[in-house]
């Protein structure tokens, strides 16, 4: 599915993110986790082409289905983006427009990929909104942003990004703007988004919680670079590494244990 081969990531002639490799099949989860600054989230901006500024992919290639990404024209990119590859952004209602409501937003988004009237792209909006559970979709349409809660805010950017059953979806610390209640909800949605659609999915986390109870397989980064790599078990109970030993320390400990 995913497949990234010894990926140095630069900024003006500088590498943060070195070396940098990962193998995801079909239905798998995998979690990027590390300090912040570490180049967890430059990674899966660099999976979908959306490195700022300066950065570009310096050495290595992404792959996605066998195809290196690295060679996509605009075109390609728009084509791609949002329909087999999607991404959730940390704080969903920072990347929704304030002053258009839901709707509107979420009608553009589907027509640009798909050729449809509006009523019907309506209609496809507010299925996927009550599939995340928002009560009432009709009414979350015709709401504004500032209008929803935090938690409401980051379902519809996960309904939109899974409008059209993406092959691959990137998660950059979906849960890390939200109340813990929520963020437990959060997660259980995107754990039944793999089951339902066998999306594979990459989430980036400084949560190791979050990290233990979705992913298959975890990489840690420190400094641009993967300083551990392996399945759940192998990270969380038999590390050799003392960088994620450390991480796994520092998770807080309720009645004397820790739950990771």
């Amino acid at each position: 599915m995913l497949k990234i081969k010894d990926v140095t990531i630069s900024y003006h002639d500088r590498p943060t993110v070195k070396d940098f490799n990962l193998s995801l099949g079909q239905g798998k989860i995998c979690s990027i986790v590390g300090e912040s600054g570490s180049g967890k989230t430059t990674v899966i901006r660099a999976v979908l082409g959306l490195l700022a500024g300066s950065g570009q992919v310096t050495k290595g290639d992404i792959l996605f289905g066998g195809k290196s990404l690295l060679s996509n024209t605009k075109e390609q990119w728009r084509k791609l983006r949002g329909t087999d590859i999607s991404m959730i952004f940390q704080d969903s209602g920072a990347m929704i427009n304030p002053t258009r409501t839901i709707g509107k937003q979420f009608v553009e988004y589907i027509r640009t990929h798909k050729n449809i009237q509006k009523r019907e792209a309506w209609d496809m909006g507010v299925k996927m909104l009550e599939r995340m559970r928002l009560p009432n979709g009709d009414n979350i349409m015709k709401s504004y942003p500032f209008q929803l809660s935090g938690g409401m805010r980051q379902r519809v950017g996960i309904a939109m990004a899974m409008t059209f059953q993406p092959k691959l979806l990137l998660a950059d610390e979906p849960t890390s703007a939200l109340d813990v209640t929520t963020q437990a909800q959060i997660v259980r949605q995107m754990m039944e988004l793999r089951e339902e659609y066998q999306t594979s999915i990459v989430v980036v986390t400084h949560n190791l919680g979050v990290a233990a109870y979705m992913a298959d397989y975890i990489l840690v980064m420190k400094n641009g670079e993967i300083v551990d790599a392996g399945d759940r078990e192998l990270i969380l109970h038999h590390s050799k590494s003392d960088y994620t030993r450390n991480l796994l320390d520092a998770v807080p400990s309720l009645g004397g244990v820790r739950y990771v």
